[in-house]
Parts: C-alpha cells; structure tokens; sequence
C-alpha cells in the first residue's frame, strides 16, 4: 500500500502537470478575490459620498469590479478546465506506461476491471488536484481579507468574524477526516465491483451455458451494500458540514451587523463603512466555496492514493545491449518463481535450450509450464537464477533486442492495434510493420508470417485484407491463434509457444508444425503442449512436475515410464 507521503507527492506532480493553465487560474483567481475584497470598500465610499451629496467616481469602480469579477470568472473556468484535461492526460499516460513497464505477475495483481477504474474514474479525480488546490487557497482569502478589512473599520468587527472562523475551520477539519476514509473506502470497494464485472462479461458465454446469471450477478454486486455504507456516509458528513457551515454563517453574520450597528449608533462607524462591515461579514462567513473545495481535495487526495498504488509497483528493469553474436540458444540457470504466499511455483529449473532445436514442455497442470515459458521470454523475472540468450542475460538487452530476439505465442491471444496488419506486425521494427500504400498494403515480413502461420487465407477473405479493423474481424478461437503465431514468428532467434496451437484442427496443426520445424530459419523453438504427437515431434522434451524439471530427453524414450505417458491420457490434467 501507498504511504500518504506517496499520495502527496503525486498529487504535487499532478499539480506541476496542469502547466501554464495552472499558472494563469492562478493568477485570475488571485485578482477576482482581490477585486471581491475591495468590492465591499468600493460601496461603502460610494454610500458615504452619496450620504454627504458629494460627487464621486466610487460607483464607477464599483461597476469596474463587478465587470472585472465577471471576466476572471469566465477565464478561470476556461484555464480550470484546460489545466485540468492536461494534467489528467498526463496522470493516465504515466499509468498507463508504468503498468506496461512492469512485470506481468504484478500487473495481475489487480483485476482488470479495478485497474480500469482507476486509469479512468480515479485519474479524473486526482487530476482535479490543481484545481482544487488553487481554489484552495484563494477559497481562503476572502475570509483571511475580510477579517483584515474589519479590523482595520472597526478592531471589534475583526475580532467578531475571527472568532466565528476558528468555530467553522474546527468543523472543517473534521470533516476532512471523516470524509477521507469514506472516500478511499468507496473508491476501493467500487473498484472490486469493477473487477468482478468485467471478469463475468468475459466468462459471459460460460455463464450464459451454465445458467448462473442469478449467482453472478449476486457475486457481482455482493458488495453493493458496502459501496452504498460508503457512498451514504461521504454524503451525510457533505450534508452536516453544509449544515453546520449554514447554521454558524448567518449567527456570524449577524454577530458583525450586531456590533456594526452598534458602532455605527456611538458614532465609530460611518454609514458607508457599517455597508462594508456587512459586505465582509457575508464575504467572510460565506464559506461553502472552501467547502466545496476541501470535498473536492478529500477526492483528489483519495484517488491519489489509489493511484500511486501501482505506481508504487516497480517497474522492469532494461540493459541498452544489442542482441548478441549466436543462433539462439537459451539456457536457464537455477531459476526459481514463487507464489503469492512464498511458495514456490518453480524451483531450481535449470534447462538448457540448443540452438535451432524445439524443446516440448509437457507436464500436469499448475507445475509451473507457463511461467517457464514467460520466465523464458522475460515476460516476467524469476525471483531466483537467470535466463540467457546465448550467453547473455536477458536483464541485460535493451526492449528493442529482446523483442526482435524472442517472440510469444499463446493459446488465447490477445490482438492488438487498429488493423490486422497491425496485430500481426506488432512486434516488428517500425519499417517492416508500417503498412505501404497500394493494391496489397503489406509489408513484406508481415506476408512471410501469416504464410508461415497458414492465415494469409483468412486475412485474404477480409473486406480489406490487412487493412480491415481489428473491430470488423470476426475471427475464430482458431484463427485468432494463427495470428498470434504469425506475430510470435517476427522474432528473430526463439519462438516461445504457450500451448498456442490448442484450437487448430489436426490439419492445420501439422502444417503450422512443419512451418515452424522447416520454415523458422534455424530459430529456437519452446513450446509448451500437452498433446503427445508434438512432444513427439520435438527434438527433446522437458518433463515439469512439481516445479521441478523430472526428466529431459527425445520423447521415445520418456515414453517408456508410465508417469509420463499419463500426461497425456484422458484421466490425465490436459494441461
């Protein structure tokens, strides 16, 4: 968890984001309270001249202030917007950014749908910050102003309204408090909703099959009573402080008219200045701005602290070395990866991968083959030993060599961009992915791979080929795979496959296996599955039980222990 320091300085960076738009609400916020201030000033020297029958340009400056109040209005509603957009842009692009740069695992710490919330809701919220923070302060000179003015008509008035200020300030304070924690409390509640929700649209076809709408909708909205404590709570402590603040704003109020109209039947106040006195006295018991604002700085603040959260996380660490001399051999030595709660998921792995052979691993399900294979290709770090390709640790490479190393494949890929020309080119260097203009708009590696993953077909069949949207692409669970292995087979020297041939037809299968046998131009080849003709069909077989590596060899001669051959029964885990 964040500490609230943490909260703090994102909040101060969130400020310095809003940029000259923060500078400018600044100032015109400065120069309508100002001219709020000496208002009341303005008026009480014009009643006082029309009193006395004299002549005088006091009205006039009164019409120049309401004018000027009116101007610094319109901009500083125009500079609170802008500065607010640019630095909630920014606040969602640094996110966004550090939740890439991390490590897969601590990414999927947080359900999607929670991580949503805060890209979205609670960004918005803490990119208020500026905002608040100037109407914070200037909230506070109108009320500091008008105790000054007071003191300086009539030293009893200041001491009236200042005593009445310390009253409402303790009121406030507890406010803030109470509000904070209802805040937070229904900001991390509504994030689980979030997470819940979006978990159920994806299973929405399961769920659908299974007619569980009712249980999941009831686990969805489980905590619903919680977010609705939370939620009526932040609004009941709004409610008492707006009442509070209400109730002792009139009293103060007329506590100052009280003494003024007193001070004016003794002869210390003159006409024009008991005006004033009762101007200021509004000005400065009308504290529902500073209200408003602190809500708006509990929210701030409260969202801040979600953020920083994962901002917290760090992120993975890169070398600035280009792919080394080799053919990509891969090597893993003493490679440990642990759970959650410690325990460990693999342990002491240490597997050595020759260049351009095809390594099958095989094992029962949850013994740690996919995190191999993400620890393989530095999708994430092993919390113990070290991954090198040909002889160089992969910590070591900058994200351009790895990417164009090592390529990923996996059995439900997720296809990324606008077209499927970008999906398939994702992980190619921006020349060879960046789709020429003409009759076939694709690059000629993007080509090759689709040919290799036998899905140049499909793509043809589209209303614009590799320029048709990823959004008006109806493909199959089978179709998707192909594409993600036209993507992973980019990469240069390995291809690390998570079980991502799993919805291919047999036909289709072996074809894509002898693209990968044949056609990979020497590449090295890891692929995770748990069907026997490709254990069989690789040069070796790493056998994972228990996070350990129980046995490597040509599957021929695994085969002959029965603990193996069960991997692949039906009684057997399909994974």
């Amino acid at each position: 968890m964040p500490t609230r320091d943490g909260a703090d300085r994102l909040l101060r960076r969130v400020v310095r984001d809003g940029g000259g738009w923060t500078v400018l609400l600044t100032v015109v916020a400065l120069v309508g309270a100002a001219a709020e201030l000496a208002l009341p000033a303005a008026l009480g020297l014009a009643v006082d001249a029309a009193v006395g029958g004299t002549a005088s340009w006091w009205p006039a400056v009164a019409c120049a202030l309401v004018a000027g109040l009116l101007v610094t209005d319109i901009l500083g509603d125009l500079a609170a917007g802008y500065g607010t957009a640019r630095a909630t842009l920014l606040l969602r692009r640094r996110l966004l950014r550090h939740l890439f740069a991390c490590d897969v695992r601590t990414v999927r710490r947080y359900p999607v749908g929670d991580l949503v919330g805060r890209l979205v809701g609670q960004s918005a919220d803490a990119g208020q910050a500026g905002t608040a923070v100037v109407f914070g302060v200037v909230a506070l000179v109108p009320p500091v102003g008008s105790v000054v003015a007071l003191i300086l008509i009539e030293p009893l008035l200041g001491i009236t309204l200042l005593g009445g200020l310390v009253v409402l300030a303790v009121l406030m304070r507890a406010f803030v408090s109470d509000a904070s924690a209802a805040v937070t409390g229904y900001q991390r509640v509504l994030g689980g909703i979030a997470g819940r929700l979006l978990e159920a649209l994806g299973g929405a076809r399961t769920i659908a099959a299974a007619a569980t709408v009712d249980p999941e909708r009831d686990r969805v909205l489980a905590a619903l009573p919680e977010l609705r404590r939370y939620g009526s709570l932040g609004w009941r402590l709004l409610a008492q402080a707006s009442a509070r603040t209400a109730a002792v704003g009139p009293l103060l109020q007329a506590a100052v008219v009280a003494v003024g109209g007193y001070a004016l039947t003794v002869g210390w106040l003159t006409p024009g200045q008991l005006v004033a006195a009762v101007q200021y006295a509004a000005l400065g018991a009308g504290l529902g701005a500073v209200l408003a604002t602190l809500h708006r700085l509990v929210r701030a603040r409260a969202a801040a602290s979600r953020i920083a959260e994962p901002l917290a996380r760090p992120a993975r660490r890169y070398g600035d070395e280009a792919l080394p001399p080799g053919r990509g051999e891969l090597r893993l030595r003493g490679v440990e990866v642990h759970r959650e709660d410690g325990r460990p998921l693999l342990r002491g792995v240490d597997l050595l991968v020759p260049a351009g052979s095809t390594l099958a691993v095989v094992g029962r399900s949850g013994v740690g083959k996919s995190t191999l294979a993400a620890v393989a290709g530095r999708l994430h770090d092993p919390d113990a030993g070290e991954v090198l390709l040909d002889g160089t640790p992969l910590p070591r490479l900058s994200p351009a060599a790895l990417r164009r190393g090592i390529g990923h494949a996996f059995d439900r890929p997720v296809l990324v961009g606008e077209t499927v020309h970008d999906a398939i080119g994702l992980a190619l260097p921006p020349e060879s992915a960046d789709p020429p203009a003409g009759a076939n708009p694709a690059t000629a590696p993007v080509l090759a791979v689709t040919r290799a993953a036998q899905v140049a077909d499909v793509v043809a069949r589209l209303p614009d080929g590799f320029r048709t949207p990823l959004s008006e692409a109806p493909f199959s669970g089978g179709e998707a795979q192909r594409l993600g292995l036209a993507r992973a087979f980019c990469a240069e020297r390995v291809l690390v496959l998570d079980d991502a041939m799993s919805s291919l037809d047999t036909a289709t299968e072996h074809r894509i296996s002898q693209a990968v046998a044949e056609g990979a131009e020497g590449r090295t080849r890891l692929v995770v599955t748990h069907r026997a003709a490709t254990a069989a069909a690789a040069d070796l077989v790493a056998w994972i039980d228990d996070g350990r590596v129980r046995a490597v060899g040509p599957h021929r001669r695994l085969w002959a222990d029965p603990d193996y051959r069960a991997i692949f029964t039906p009684a057997g885990d399909p994974r």
